[in-house]
């Protein structure tokens, strides 16, 4: 490992083939719910389909980091997942924003749609949940993969709810509600993935500094 990389608590890094073998297959399974998400979410016009199509392009992107920086210092892994968690931060942002708006503008969505696209996204999401369950527990790196997929399935599970809610009320208040809810879970991830990236950074940087060792 380059780096100081020394001394602190000693957490899994992600120096695995297996577990970079089933990163692979997350990125591919996200990547392409991404697309199918994304366009039945305009079609039928689905705050909630929408918001849980940009969470699997971060996963996408935050997978990809993830195997980019394993093996690396410390320092660089902690910034990675710094970098995931401010991205995380914004989507949340941008997706309570959208709600927000969607209150002034409310359109009613296809309940339908909304409820077989998400059986779909949560079979994908499941199935991502049990490849990277072994690996839950490691350094900011590897616990943000492991919290984008939490989300992931909490977010299908909420969206197979308000298709419930909309076709029950005939009103888009049920998805307004859970793409705000979604929003909340987005920035509550961004929160730990960033607290703990920094108290990593922190970390190394006191134990490097101890030891004279440039981090």
């Amino acid at each position: 490992m380059s780096g100081c990389g020394c001394g602190g608590d000693v957490r899994f890094e992600g120096l695995s083939d297996d577990y970079k073998r089933r990163l692979w297959i997350v990125i591919v399974i996200n990547a392409t719910m991404f697309g199918v998400e994304m366009a039945a979410g305009r079609a039928a016009r689905s705050q909630a389909l929408q918001a849980d199509a940009l969470d699997f392009l971060g996963d996408a992107a935050t997978y990809g980091l993830s195997l980019a920086v394993i093996g690396a210092s410390l320092r660089v892994r902690a910034t990675a997942a710094l970098v995931k968690g401010v991205s995380l931060l914004l989507m949340g942002m941008w997706v309570f924003g959208s709600t927000v708006h969607r209150v002034f503008v409310l359109e009613q969505p296809q309940a339908e749609v909304m409820g077989v696209i998400g059986v779909l996204a949560l079979a994908a999401n499941l199935a991502s949940v049990l490849l990277l369950v072994p690996y839950r527990d490691g350094d900011a790196n590897v616990r943000s993969v492991w919290l984008c997929s939490r989300n992931d399935a909490i977010g299908n599970v909420a969206v197979m709810v308000a298709a419930l809610g909309v076709w029950g009320t005939a009103t888009a208040w049920p998805d307004v509600i859970v793409a705000a809810i979604m929003a909340g879970l987005f920035l509550g991830s961004a929160a730990r993935i960033i607290g703990q990236a920094l108290r990593e950074r922190r970390m190394e940087g006191a134990v490097c500094m101890a030891t004279g060792r440039s981090p």
